[in-house]
């Protein structure tokens, strides 16, 4: 599909990790719309569409507390992660504490020995307000692997970005 100039300025500033899945949703508008180029008012309605939950607050109501979890990269093989959201639905084990306004809005593998992925990760999750990140359980107890040798390494990667480290999710 085409796109006008002023469109493509505007998906240049997503970030490179979605930027192909915000092309494809915003295509994917522009066909429902019947268009045969991409305009920059339906750039802006995909982007209002997907960027404007906070918006749904009610006035006065502060914004949730956003949790991500990280987790073993080899553990991550054998392990769909079912056990770390069941315990945080739930309320129970390590996430015990969390009131109602409280999401999980990330689920990450470490990137594997010696955890390359969380510092650069970690970068971009502060752009979205995220206050606490669980190492998950498999990264902290025998199981399927080995507990991380490195967690230690990544949790301290972690507080020096300012974001609050909590160990475990499930056990």
């Amino acid at each position: 599909m085409n796109w006008h100039p002023e469109a493509e300025k505007i998906l240049a500033k997503v970030p490179p990790f979605v930027r192909r899945m915000a092309r494809m949703a915003v295509e994917k508008e522009a066909r429902r719309k019947g268009l045969t180029e991409v305009d920059v008012a339906t750039v802006l309605e995909v982007k209002e569409k997907y960027f404007s939950l906070d918006k749904e607050r009610k006035a006065g109501e502060p914004p949730p507390l956003r949790i991500v979890v990280v987790r073993c990269e080899t553990v991550s093989e054998v392990c769909p992660g079912i056990a770390c959201f069941k315990a945080f639905n739930s309320r129970k084990l390590q996430f015990a504490g969390y009131g109602p306004n409280t999401e999980i809005v990330g689920f990450f593998t470490c990137g594997g020995c010696s955890g390359r992925r969380v510092a650069r990760l970690v970068e971009r999750l502060k752009e979205h307000g995220v206050d606490v990140i669980h190492l998950s359980s498999c990264m902290l107890t025998e199981g399927d692997c080995a507990p991380c040798p490195f967690v230690e390494q990544i949790k301290k990667t972690v507080e020096q970005k300012g974001i609050k480290v909590v160990e475990g999710t499930h056990h």
